[in-house]
């Protein structure tokens, strides 16, 4: 069962949804753009958290500032990167947590991106349908923690080829899964959405 917790930032409070698991990881989850309807409820973001609760993983995801009820108001990416790494913070203080990943769905990957750039630490990254044909990520600068990025074969939001030329910037040791007939809402293939997350998991915790 998620239990409702806050956690702060900026001194505002955030509101988000901790589910606890059997293992020391846990994955933050990261929602949609917030101007397009987006929240910790999206139903890829669930499917996200459904697959790593699966696994046994802690997870948590939460609303940005300005969404539902968390304070603030939306600041363009700037501070959500903020609220993102509070987030991990509040991961990494859990009792039972030795190691946290970020896991980001559109917009929530690129503030991922931006907002790991900014620790001190190495944060493991995935990314799902990062949309790089909708926002501006810049020029390509390397993501040493980027371990996996998902995007759907008809995805015109996070397109295969465009992908394609900043992962090789970003971590060409980090595979691309590409979901047959899935757009950027995974409408019909979230089932196949948690299966790539959880293969991937399975996989990083054999090496």
């Amino acid at each position: 069962m998620a239990e409702k917790i806050v956690f702060t930032c900026d001194g505002l409070q955030l509101e988000g949804l901790l589910t606890a698991g059997t293992n020391c990881q846990a994955a933050v989850i990261t929602h949609p753009h917030p101007l397009y309807g987006g929240d910790m409820c999206n139903t890829v973001v669930g499917a996200m958290a459904d697959a790593y609760a699966g696994l046994g993983c802690t997870t948590l995801r939460f609303n940005f500032r300005g969404v539902g009820r968390s304070q603030g108001k939306h600041d363009q990416g700037q501070g959500e990167q903020r609220d993102a790494l509070a987030a991990v913070s509040y991961a990494q203080q859990l009792e039972t947590i030795s190691a946290v990943f970020m896991a980001g769905y559109s917009f929530g990957s690129w503030v991922n991106m931006r907002a790991a750039a900014q620790s001190t630490r190495l944060l493991p990254q995935i990314m799902v349908s990062p949309p790089v044909a909708f926002m501006d990520f810049g020029s390509p600068a390397k993501i040493p923690g980027l371990e996996l990025v998902v995007t759907g074969a008809s995805d015109d939001i996070a397109p295969v080829n465009k992908i394609n030329r900043y992962l090789s910037v970003w971590n060409h040791h980090a595979p691309l899964e590409i979901i047959a007939g899935a757009d950027h809402f995974y409408a019909g293939c979230l089932g196949a959405l948690k299966q790539v997350l959880a293969n991937h998991a399975n996989a990083e915790q054999q090496q």
